[in-house]
């Protein structure tokens, strides 16, 4: 089982679907991303579902990047499925085609979210307390 991002004109992904591995297609037809683009919902490209950052989870091959979500960039020239940037002080790390804070996040077992206005990392309150 494998799946196909469609991507629109500007290269965004606007869906996500299940279908047959590449390498299993019947006479007729030349391979499932072809076919899946003929369907005209937008070019269709295949995604694996365990990959992200440049890193296969599992046996298989890194592909393409990232898992394709709705909303994803396609970039041709890496050919790399590339998540909406999260906020405007954030860069691409090129080597895993993700969006990186300009501060690493502390690692200290608290939970933290980024403050864009601050540029740092703040701890999530404990809301149970």
């Amino acid at each position: 089982m494998a799946h196909y991002a469609y991507i629109d004109e500007n290269n965004l992904v606007t869906s996500v679907i299940v279908g047959p591995d590449e390498g299993t297609e019947p006479e007729g037809i030349e391979s499932w991303e072809a076919h899946f683009s003929a369907k005209g919902k937008g070019q269709a490209l295949r995604t694996s579902y365990n990959t992200q950052g440049g890193v296969h989870s599992g046996d298989g091959e890194a592909f393409r990047f990232n898992y394709a979500g709705i909303g994803f960039s396609y970039d041709e020239e890496r050919d790399a499925f590339i998540p909406p940037k999260p906020f405007e002080s954030w860069v691409l790390d090129e080597g895993t085609c993700l969006w990186v804070a300009p501060v690493p996040m502390p690692d200290d077992g608290e939970p933290y979210s980024w403050d864009e206005e601050a540029g740092e990392w703040v701890v999530v309150p404990d809301e149970t307390e």
